[in-house]
């Protein structure tokens, strides 16, 4: 997943790490989500706009529809429901590209609704709304890019189903990294909100609706209702393995400025708030590092000094980071991808901390000074950005503007918190029994 800081040039290096991986040998898909003038134009050749070759997803065209990609290309793996048939990019063997298509998933899971619900619409007097009628409302894009990273993964992604996916690597061209994070953290929040609203013990009571409903003479909520939360819950399974899976991370992009040191340290801690793997720091547009002209050298050593502080960073926070050079002008073609030197994405088990589902490690101090320690790395987090809140069997953990929701263990929930302590860029929370609630040994 490639993020970054906003107009930083995140999606130019997205496109460019998946020219790099399918150079390498990978089958590539780059998936992005940037409907405006984006370097997809670069790598397909296609006119920038809307998913499908007419302006619409599914169009007739090299882009939409059942037709070929492109002329006597190979037919990659298919795409969900949520991404624009993948088109493969000429000249680059293993290599397509793909957008999000918000509009088209949203109708469709729209439609699923209603279908699902109709029992329900029928009892109040409503009537369905019309396909022409639903347009996609806020949150569509952030649901399709979900969609997308479920579905590119999927076993049968390539035709077949129970084989696995049809690519090698994956590169998704994320929006700015405060959007992303929110964007990641749904399926965690939407599986806390359903087990909260229809809990598994609710499930049980199924059987017995129809005989409520005949004694108070009022309609039972449809099973397909029940069925629908069922699929949202698998579904959210699907992606929430998908964003925590050992081979998935993060590539952040910056542009050396003003702030951007403080940005990259913000980024980083909400990254390791909810346990995404940072693989690499790529610092965009670098200008030259000599030039005849005044004013850009001056403005090229200012720029230095703001990568020193980038690279400070980086150092804090235990990140490589790597540069890619400005151009001048938008990169027109693969040819001009290449320039900018990016890597490809860091092998399977070679990025710190791969392996690791989940951060979070209990450590029982009870032997020795009556408490149990929980930890979780925090690199670049500062105290003034840091809260914390025990509410009921959660642990509330705020790091600037993110916040995330985690479950105690249930060794914790029998104990009361005694402190917390953020040293070397890990957060310890200290727990000690509860009298009341701890096991006593007899």
């Amino acid at each position: 997943m490639v993020t970054g800081t906003g107009g930083a040039g995140r999606t130019t290096v997205a496109a460019a790490t998946a020219l790099a991986a399918a150079r390498g040998g990978a089958r590539t898909l780059l998936v992005t989500t940037d409907r405006g003038p984006s370097a997809h134009r670069a790598l397909t050749g296609a006119p920038d706009g809307p998913p499908g070759g007419d302006g619409r997803p599914g169009g007739d065209g090299p882009h939409g529809g059942d037709g070929p990609h492109a002329p006597g290309a190979p037919e990659g793996p298919h795409a969900p429901d949520c991404l624009s048939p993948p088109a493969a990019v000429p000249g680059v063997p293993g290599l397509w590209a793909a957008r999000t298509d918000p509009g088209g998933h949203f109708r469709g899971r729209a439609a699923d609704l209603q279908r699902a619900a109709e029992p329900l619409l029928a009892l109040l007097g409503a009537g369905p709304l019309d396909p022409e009628e639903l347009t996609e409302l806020p949150g569509a894009e952030q649901l399709a890019l979900l969609g997308a990273l479920r579905g590119a993964a999927l076993p049968g992604s390539a035709g077949g189903a129970g084989e696995p996916s049809g690519w090698d690597t994956v590169v998704v061209d994320c929006p700015p990294v405060h959007q992303a994070l929110a964007a990641l953290a749904l399926p965690e929040q939407f599986d806390r909100y359903l087990n909260r609203l229809l809990p598994a013990e609710r499930q049980a009571a199924r059987a017995l609706h129809p005989l409520l409903a005949g004694l108070v003479g009022v309609p039972a909520p449809p099973q397909a209702l029940y069925a629908a939360a069922e699929r949202a819950r698998s579904a959210l399974a699907g992606t929430l393995a998908v964003v925590r899976s050992p081979a998935t991370t993060v590539r952040l992009v910056v542009e050396p400025g003003p702030g951007a040191a403080d940005e990259l340290r913000l980024a980083r801690a909400g990254l390791a708030l909810f346990g995404h793997r940072l693989e690499s720091v790529t610092a965009n547009r670098l200008l030259p590092a000599a030039s005849p002209d005044p004013w850009l050298a001056a403005l090229a050593d200012r720029q230095r000094e703001h990568l020193e502080e980038l690279r400070g960073a980086c150092a804090e926070t235990g990140a490589g980071i790597g540069g890619a050079p400005h151009l001048g002008r938008v990169p027109r073609d693969t040819d001009d991808l290449a320039l900018l030197g990016v890597a490809p994405p860091e092998p399977a088990g070679a990025v710190p901390g791969e392996g690791r589902a989940d951060p979070w490690t209990v450590e029982d101090r009870l032997a020795g000074d009556g408490v149990m320690l929980w930890r979780l790395p925090l690199p670049g987090v500062r105290r003034s950005d840091l809260d914390l809140v025990r509410r009921e069997d959660e642990l509330v953990v705020d790091v600037g503007p993110f916040r995330r929701i985690l479950p105690l263990p249930a060794a914790l929930r029998r104990c009361t918190v005694e402190g917390a302590s953020l040293r070397d860029g890990e957060l310890c929370v200290r727990f000690a029994p509860d009298p009341g609630l701890w096991p006593r040994r007899t």
